[in-house]
């Protein structure tokens, strides 16, 4: 059986975007079939409702061997369908002869998935007040921005599309651009310990 760390904190009721990290340990000499099984597992998950994308981290050095896999979904329940989706087993079934160990998953939701450095995906969000300054600088300026540079035609819109047009470019700049790289920049704050 796989073996999940779960580190899940949602509010009851709450079905919040998440992002998974699997990190499995391919035995050597399997490294081809590992990286085919790996395409066809994308593409079954890229085929499941709320699936937002992945990301496959390499080893970087010769004598590592272990692959991380990071895949996003739109609300945890998404997530644990694809989870418990008999099109998953079929492929861990599948990978079980290349591994050296049964996979492990980290699940973060929420803030913490803006806080996940590129080269450590699994490791512990940082302490909440560090994630709440970190966020708070990024939100400032970038919301200043875009007021002093959109603010006139916003203003033009009816207040519920107007908030729904500024939250969406919001979240998605904070996501994918702004909040990665805030995590690098404040790295050494973030995670004191991390080498």
């Amino acid at each position: 059986m796989d073996e999940f760390v779960d580190d899940r904190n949602p509010p009851p009721g709450g079905d919040p975007p998440v992002t998974a990290v699997a990190s499995r340990r391919v035995k050597q000499g399997r490294e081809q079939e590992f990286e085919e099984w790996v395409s066809g597992i994308l593409d079954a998950a890229n085929r499941f409702p709320g699936y937002l994308g992945s990301e496959v981290l390499r080893p970087s050095d010769p004598e590592d061997n272990e692959y991380k896999i990071i895949f996003r979904f739109d609300h945890a329940s998404n997530l644990h369908a694809w989870e418990n989706s008999e099109e998953r087993q079929r492929w861990l079934s599948r990978s079980r002869p290349l591994l050296y160990q049964e996979e492990k998953v980290h699940v973060l939701t929420g803030l913490e998935t803006w806080f996940t450095l590129p080269s450590k995906p699994g490791e512990p969000a940082p302490p909440r007040y560090k994630m709440a300054i970190v966020t708070w600088l990024a939100v400032f300026p970038l919301v200043a921005l875009i007021f002093s540079l959109f603010g006139q035609w916003l203003n033009m819109l009816p207040t519920l599309l107007r908030t729904l047009v500024f939250t969406a470019v919001m979240v998605t700049l904070m996501t994918y651009v702004i909040m990665p790289r805030m995590t690098r920049l404040f790295s050494f704050w973030l995670y004191p310990d991390h080498k």
